[in-house]
């Protein structure tokens, strides 16, 4: 079935230019072209491939033996449908597999999982997939790792071997696009450090300013009282106290103006944060195939 569904199947030019600059070999193009893939636009990819969960964003698919990529046209996402057609392509080559080959796939792809898991995003992605296709683990690792992890064992650098002439290009391409999702949130968990560290120093320094400063209005109080009641025997010890005050009512100041400044330093943080959660928010929407643009008009 796949030999006819590969002869009967004429890919498009972006079709095989996305085969092409993917890396794949005539083993991965056979595998590939035989799943009759097509890029789709907005409306009929999402005909063809459901979203899983709100606020994810789908790429591609392979369903009833078909794949379907969707045809992103942000350019700042420069191989991001053929790293997506690779990877739904891996999805054909492990349904294909013979039970031992399965099996022994299986074990290789785990060993490397073990190596990924400490890292909590590739670990959230796992989660994700061990909620909306249970059972797929080693179908999905397969087809991440072949995509997107360069340092893997020999014995599975080897059985990628069977499907991509050189898979650095596919990594490559990968490494290409993600360098932006890697950088905007190492901004935002730095920038959520930053807001975190001076939230913790305003509370702290305003719960002493408001602790110093009620000390200070007692003291102030008491001075005053002491003044018109004639307590001082002296000008000296009188102006001893006062010159103790004036000075604490200094620090005080120098307190309340420190904790506006960190405040300011927030505010200006705040800022920078929600800027780039923007940004983040806009790289995510330029891929999801559920917002479709507007109509225009002729």
């Amino acid at each position: 079935m796949d030999v006819y569904r590969f002869w009967t199947y004429q890919p498009t030019a972006q079709v095989a230019a996305v085969a092409n600059r993917a890396g794949m070999n005539d083993s991965g193009k056979f595998a590939f072209y035989a799943t009759h893939p097509s890029l789709e636009g907005t409306q009929k990819f999402n005909e063809y491939c459901n979203r899983q969960e709100e606020g994810t964003a789908i790429l591609g698919c392979y369903t009833n033996d078909r794949i379907y990529v969707y045809d992103v046209q942000d350019k700042r996402f420069d191989g991001i449908q053929e790293v997506t057609a690779s990877h739904e392509m891996l999805h054909a080559v492990y349904q294909r597999l013979s039970d031992s080959d399965r099996t022994k796939v299986n074990g290789l792809v785990e060993k490397e999982y073990q190596k990924l898991s400490s890292d909590p995003s590739f670990a959230e992605r796992m989660a994700f997939y061990a909620r909306t296709e249970p059972g797929e683990r080693d179908n999905e690792l397969h087809s991440i790792i072949g995509t997107e992890v360069a340092a893997i064992s020999p014995e599975l650098e080897q059985h990628y071997a069977k499907y991509f002439k050189n898979r650095s290009q596919v990594l490559t391409l990968f490494q290409g696009y993600n360098q932006l999702f890697l950088a905007v949130d190492k901004k935002t968990k730095a920038l959520e450090t930053q807001l975190d560290e001076l939230t913790k120093k305003i509370n702290t320094d305003t719960e002493v300013y408001n602790s110093t400063f009620k000390t200070l209005d007692r003291d102030i109080e008491n001075f005053n009282r002491n003044a018109e009641s004639g307590v001082f025997t002296s000008p000296v010890a009188f102006k001893k106290e006062r010159d103790a005050l004036v000075r604490r009512v200094a620090d005080l100041e120098k307190m309340r103006s420190s904790i506006d400044a960190i405040n300011t330093q927030y505010e200006a943080i705040r800022k920078e944060y929600n800027d780039t959660v923007t940004v983040s928010n806009n790289l995510y929407k330029s891929i999801d195939s559920t917002l479709a643009p507007a109509p225009s008009v002729k």
